[in-house]
């Protein structure tokens, strides 16, 4: 079971984007990273293809190492590591600071 889920808020440790936070958009689990809303831009040339397609310079984001994001509480709102808690049949993820589950 992966520690982070589609719509967690973020935040990046290392990198050029680091100190900034954001929601995660899609997970890779193969390849252990996550794509952020916002977090790691490049910026790609593209050329027009017809009338429909135009040229120019787009932003796209490109996928961020698990290892690099962390997760914020969404209680404590800090970045903060997570444990899982059994409930029943249910695995939980728990906040380590405040102990919120998340």
């Amino acid at each position: 079971m992966l520690k982070f889920k589609v719509g967690d808020e973020v935040l990046v440790t290392a990198g050029k984007d680091k100190g900034k936070k954001g929601k995660i958009e899609k997970v890779l689990p193969k390849v252990s990273s996550v794509v952020v809303s916002g977090i790691n831009l490049y910026k790609r040339n593209s050329k027009g293809s017809g009338t429909n397609k135009p040229g120019g310079i787009l932003d796209i984001v490109k996928p961020i190492q698990l290892g690099n994001i962390q997760l914020s509480c969404p209680k404590c709102n800090l970045p903060t590591r997570v444990a899982f808690q059994q409930a029943g049949k249910d695995k939980n993820r728990v906040c380590k600071k405040c102990g919120q589950v998340i």
